[in-house]
């Protein structure tokens, strides 16, 4: 569905998870893939939280491939709450899910291509959240609005655009029961419902989309429950 032939694209956490599956999809539409992994990868392997490596690794990119096509944050910030997050962790944090993001953009904007495109990933939890989640929460809504304040600085070079996934299981178990059926699409995600998105929003099909975050949650987010409407029920006792 996609051509990517000849294209650079970076992403930031793509040793597993959605973002394994990301590089998948564009190696698989003919792009090279230079990714940035705290774990082991084949290109580059890195702490994006701390700003020499950042460098390091923008360097090495550029010096090899001369140009960044698509740009995709993907790296997940460290989750702690309010009673056990550290000072320490909460700024951690924030480095990897917020500052980074902005630091690449900002180390690649005189070597963004025509038509390029940055796609970050943020999380349902921009908009709601569970206890003890300040940390990733916090993350997650700064990128969001990162993303539209770079769509509007970077507007006429570079598309800027977000999105924020829902429940996604990364091992692509089938779930069934009130684990689906609480979502309207009727099922948990998986990461190509992700990465069929990153894909679209870098292509040329989405040439008028810029400054948008784009919730991929099976509708998770737009149902309403309350306590026995519908057979859902609060258990207080748990």
């Amino acid at each position: 569905m996609f051509d990517f032939k000849d294209k650079i694209a970076v992403m930031t956490g793509g040793a597993r998870g959605i973002g394994r599956c990301i590089r998948q999809q564009f190696e698989a539409a003919g792009a090279t893939v230079c990714i940035i992994d705290l774990l082991d990868n084949d290109y580059f392997v890195g702490d994006i939280a701390d700003k020499t490596t950042l460098e390091r690794f923008a360097e090495k990119v550029i010096s090899e491939q001369g140009r960044v096509d698509y740009l995709v944050n993907n790296a997940a910030p460290k989750m702690c709450g309010i009673t056990n997050g550290s000072y320490e962790d909460f700024e951690y944090a924030l480095k990897v899910g917020v500052t980074a993001p902005f630091y690449l953009s900002k180390l690649f904007a005189p070597h963004f291509a025509d038509k390029a495109a940055i796609v970050n990933i943020s999380s349902s939890r921009d908009r709601m959240s569970q206890p003890q989640t300040e940390s990733y929460t916090a993350a997650k809504g700064g990128i969001s609005a990162l993303t539209h304040a770079m769509a509007v600085s970077f507007a006429g070079k570079v598309r800027v655009n977000s999105i924020s996934p829902g429940w996604i299981d990364t091992n692509y178990t089938v779930y069934e029961g009130a684990d689906a059926v609480q979502q309207p699409a009727g099922r948990v995600g998986n990461p190509d419902d992700i990465a069929n998105m990153v894909l679209y929003l870098c292509s040329d099909m989405a040439g008028f989309i810029t400054g948008e975050n784009i919730c991929i949650d099976g509708g998770m987010t737009k149902q309403m429950i309350y306590h026995d409407d519908h057979g859902w029920t609060l258990n207080m006792n748990k």
